[in-house]
């Protein structure tokens, strides 16, 4: 919390915290902004739209989601289409990805009949939102309020499965270290001295055991991204064919920056000025994600790719033009949202797509 900012409930709570057990570090704080049980972030009324606090690209245009529905049947002809199929969104949002999704697939001879619905969601103000979308689908769902029970769930059988997430990899927490003096010192959230929230290095929490990247010089900042979350699936890509789509922002390499960053009502905030009440995420670090599942036997990762590149592959354009003849009055909004998904120097190369597959499986769709 900034001086002049009112005071949220959970910004009391964490002041409070702070003052009995001391700083905490950035992602701890990441953590609680997001998922506190009581006043996360993710804990409150749906903030996505244009009403919302940010948009997401399906909330842009429903090609986005059509071409992610066609992905899941290729992929599945891949697999072999097998007669059950576990298809598993992470962090469904309104649910708008997944009903574009399904409607487009419906063309796919076999496709809904084998799927079984999963769908991971911590906000259960989101949850009858998903209902309704699946509903409008024919279809229903089991919903998981972790990832770690979604993995439970799937090992309960040998079914294949598909996993997709839009911009979640973003809201996995970072710890973040500041360099001084040639080392890595943590960095925190404490408090100043009017008692408002502050950044503060905690130099007694001890140097980790982290290379410094080359060229890292005093006053830059190195992010470590946990991607824990991703952890219980890996031992499943081994047993049976499985593949994930991740689309996100970030980076292609590994670099010291400092990436994080809040947004409140579709405008770039302070990280401290509201907590619980704004979005706080990290651009990813697709190369940090790649590694970490490479880590597992019997996985290979195809991409990163930027955005536009993997839509293009999908046909993008080719799907907005049958749209715009199928519904002329509206030709001027389809093209519109669909240049924003690919604009060279906006989502199309800020936005990057990674694949994850059973290494027995062929590069997915959009990789080749």
């Amino acid at each position: 919390m900034t001086s002049g900012e009112p005071e949220t409930p959970l910004a009391r709570k964490l002041k409070a915290r702070i003052l009995r057990e001391g700083p905490m570090s950035v992602a701890d704080f990441v953590s609680a902004c997001l998922a506190d049980p009581e006043h996360g972030y993710y804990r409150r009324m749906p903030a996505i739209g244009t009403g919302g606090d940010f948009v997401t690209a399906p909330e842009i245009s429903q090609v986005f989601g059509e071409l992610i529905g066609l992905w899941c049947a290729v992929v599945w002809q891949q697999m072999g289409a097998p007669r059950t199929l576990n298809l598993v969104e992470l962090g469904p949002g309104r649910g708008t990805l997944i009903a574009d999704a399904l409607r487009a697939a419906r063309i796919v001879p076999g496709f809904h009949g084998a799927l079984a619905m999963h769908l991971v969601e911590s906000n259960a103000a989101l949850v009858p939102l998903q209902q309704a979308a699946l509903a409008s689908s024919g279809m229903t769902g089991t919903w998981h309020r972790g990832t770690g029970d979604a993995a439970h769930a799937l090992s309960q059988s040998a079914a294949p499965f598909l996993i997709i997430a839009n911009e979640f990899l973003d809201t996995c927490p970072a710890d973040q270290y500041v360099v001084e003096n040639g080392r890595p010192i943590l960095r925190g959230v404490g408090l100043d001295g009017t008692g408002d929230l502050a950044f503060t290095l905690l130099a007694e929490r001890g140097p980790p055991n982290l290379p410094l990247p080359d060229g890292a010089r005093d006053g830059d900042c190195i992010e470590i991204q946990d991607f824990g979350f991703f952890a219980p699936f890996l031992p499943l890509f081994a047993e049976r064919p499985g593949a994930a789509l991740f689309i996100d922002y970030g980076a292609e390499r590994s670099s010291p920056a400092d990436t994080l960053q809040a947004v409140r009502r579709q405008q770039r905030c302070s990280p401290l000025a509201w907590p619980g009440e704004a979005d706080l995420s990290f651009q990813v670090d697709f190369a940090r994600f790649r590694t970490s599942v490479l880590s597992a036997p019997g996985i290979a990762v195809d991409g990163p790719v930027p955005q536009a590149a993997l839509l293009g592959q999908l046909g993008i354009v080719e799907r907005a033009s049958r749209l715009m003849s199928a519904n002329p009055d509206k030709a001027g909004a389809i093209e519109a949202g669909v240049q924003r998904l690919m604009a060279p120097v906006g989502m199309g190369s800020r936005f990057l797509a990674i694949g994850v597959r059973s290494d027995a499986l062929p590069p997915l769709p959009g990789f080749e």
